[in-house]
């Protein structure tokens, strides 16, 4: 048990180094150049954001021993995962994380889905 809390407090401080990088000044510009391109089109954040923003945590997690490939990327996003359901330290930092990488999704107004007659 004692190895699955030590295990929890480095992802949490993994987790929050990824977070700070993305405020970094140049990191940010990377990201903010890339959306403004992408223009809200869920297509092109694939093609656009989401690269940029893969480069950023892999500069971060490849000095905790995970693979500088997009591969280490996605097994620390598992272990993130696996996480945030036993620490809301680790959840709430995830929720964070996402909102740093996802556009805000705009909500259409009530009353103007779909026409039911």
């Amino acid at each position: 048990m004692n190895q699955l809390i030590m295990y929890m407090n480095s992802n949490t401080v993994v987790l929050g180094e990824v977070i700070q990088a993305f405020s970094v000044p140049e990191n940010a510009a990377r990201m903010e150049e890339a959306r403004e391109s992408a223009c809200n089109d869920m297509g092109k954040m694939l093609q656009l954001v989401l690269p940029v923003a893969t480069q950023i945590q892999q500069e971060v997690i490849k000095a905790y021993g995970f693979n500088n490939e997009g591969e280490g990327v996605l097994k620390f996003a598992r272990l993130v995962k696996m996480y945030e359901t036993q620490d809301p330290e680790i959840a709430a930092m995830s929720v964070k994380l996402k909102s740093l990488l996802l556009p805000p999704l705009s909500t259409p107004p009530i009353g103007s889905g779909i026409p039911t007659s």
